[in-house]
């Protein structure tokens, strides 16, 4: 049988708004009333209501992550997977739980914004790579609602709460690496440009070559979407090009790019070299092993729920905005010196 909390306040011998203060750990409770009433509760295996208690306390303590990524996209590339576990592992750490928002192939960007808009169980929201023409950011703003971006936003800046990565300095150390090298003709295979974390590393790929006097030529940039298949179609494109070093804005994409090198009856890094960007777990299996830009990825999911949390019980000022360095790991792709 489920207990309810008048079942619980009848067998500890209190009122019924008693035991529900000891469930929402109201400070104005007696340690001896309270003990009493914990003790019943872990007797019965008594769980809240989730529903019946964000009635009263008006919360829910449950954080949404909303990623507008088909399924078989997302789990693909480990990314995701990783800033989820991170994310997840610190909320159920302050007792609050999760929920996932993701697109799918039967459902319009439209629909899926309009079922976050409109669920109230989540107290707050975790916007995970938001393209630029996503409106939800806006809408959010104009609901009142307490959210944190995964990336810097394209508006706002100054006022919207956001964890991100050094993007345009990690592009621009992965080049500056590469002219050291003695590399002179660097191509790049970009990511999403509608994400700041492709703009950006496009920004800095662009910025390393002219700080480190190359000249700018878009015959070496070729477009990807961060997909292992965008690396491979764009090195095809660049390999006419004939560039003696590439930087791919994801280690995903840049197993792609590996692939069609040697198809091409080339080798890495003779031929040409590689750098990455992430530091994928998959990195030091790739033959050769993936000269990249690490990204805290865990510490950004760590940080994104950990903000929001303190957004939500006003232990945090907003806006709260977090940028992590990134660190260039040599590996043997990029022909470093023996």
């Amino acid at each position: 049988m489920t207990l309810k909390l008048e079942d619980i306040a009848r067998i500890a011998g209190v009122s019924r708004s008693t035991v529900s203060r000891v469930v929402n750990d109201d400070p104005n409770v007696s340690e001896q009333t309270r003990q009493r009433v914990l003790e019943v509760i872990e007797e019965h295996n008594f769980t809240p209501n989730v529903a019946a208690r964000s009635l009263v306390t008006q919360r829910t303590r449950m954080l949404g992550i909303y990623i507008p990524y088909l399924v078989g996209n997302l789990f693909s590339d480990p990314y995701f997977p990783m800033f989820i576990q991170a994310t997840t592992a610190r909320a159920n750490d302050q007792d609050y739980d999760v929920m996932l928002w993701l697109k799918s192939s039967t459902i319009t960007m439209d629909h899926l914004r309009r079922r976050v808009l409109d669920n109230r169980m989540a107290d707050g929201l975790i916007l995970a790579s938001t393209p630029r023409n996503d409106r939800l950011t806006d809408l959010l703003l104009e609901r009142g609602r307490t959210f944190i971006l995964n990336g810097r936003p394209w508006e706002h800046e100054d006022s919207i709460n956001y964890v991100d990565t050094s993007n345009v300095r990690g592009a621009q150390q992965a080049i500056e690496h590469l002219v050291r090298l003695g590399r002179r003709r660097i191509a790049t295979v970009t990511g999403r440009i509608d994400l700041n974390s492709g703009y950006d590393r496009l920004i800095g790929y662009r910025r390393g070559l002219e700080e480190m006097g190359l000249e700018l030529d878009s015959k070496l940039e070729a477009d990807g979407d961060f997909t292992e298949v965008s690396g491979y179609l764009g090195m095809r494109k660049l390999l006419p090009e004939k560039p003696d070093a590439v930087f791919v804005a994801s280690d995903h994409m840049a197993i792609g790019v590996l692939r069609a090198i040697r198809e091409a009856g080339m080798t890495v890094p003779d031929d040409i070299a590689i750098v990455g960007f992430d530091d994928m777990p998959f990195a030091t299996l790739a033959n050769p092993q993936l000269t990249t830009v690490r990204q805290p990825v865990q510490r950004l999911g760590y940080l994104a729920a950990e903000g929001l949390i303190g957004l939500l019980e006003n232990t945090i000022t907003p806006p709260y905005q977090v940028s992590l360095p990134t660190q260039l790991v040599i590996r043997e792709s990029c022909g470093f010196p023996a």
